[in-house]
């Protein structure tokens, strides 16, 4: 199979299966060994994603609020399935910074 031929395959697939096909590489890409995927960095006491300014906390409240990863990628075209990725392993790592943002945020 080649890449065109997988390309229309996956073009043809309906949103939910798209969406089961984007967690899929999205789990596989977030089981990298450490240090092979960037980090988000620190910016203005906020993590963002790198080279952007979209904080984790905003994916993060996006997601409470049911978008899903699909979704994400479609509001945010700048942003990859490995960036998803990296923003939830570190809201997880993080998850007290990012409740007490969300928290301040709902305040």
């Amino acid at each position: 199979m080649t890449l065109s031929d997988l390309e229309s395959q996956l073009l043809a697939l309906t949103p939910a299966q798209k969406e089961h096909i984007i967690q899929l590489l999205t789990q596989s890409l977030a089981t990298t060994p450490a240090g092979t995927a960037p980090t988000p960095p620190i910016f203005s006491g906020s993590a963002k994603i790198t080279n952007t300014q979209i904080a984790v906390w905003e994916l993060v409240n996006a997601k409470q609020l049911g978008c899903s990863d699909a979704d994400l990628l479609q509001i945010y075209p700048q942003l990859t399935a490995t960036d998803l990725a990296n923003a939830w392993d570190y809201a997880e790592a993080h998850y007290d910074e990012i409740s007490l943002i969300l928290q301040e945020i709902d305040e």
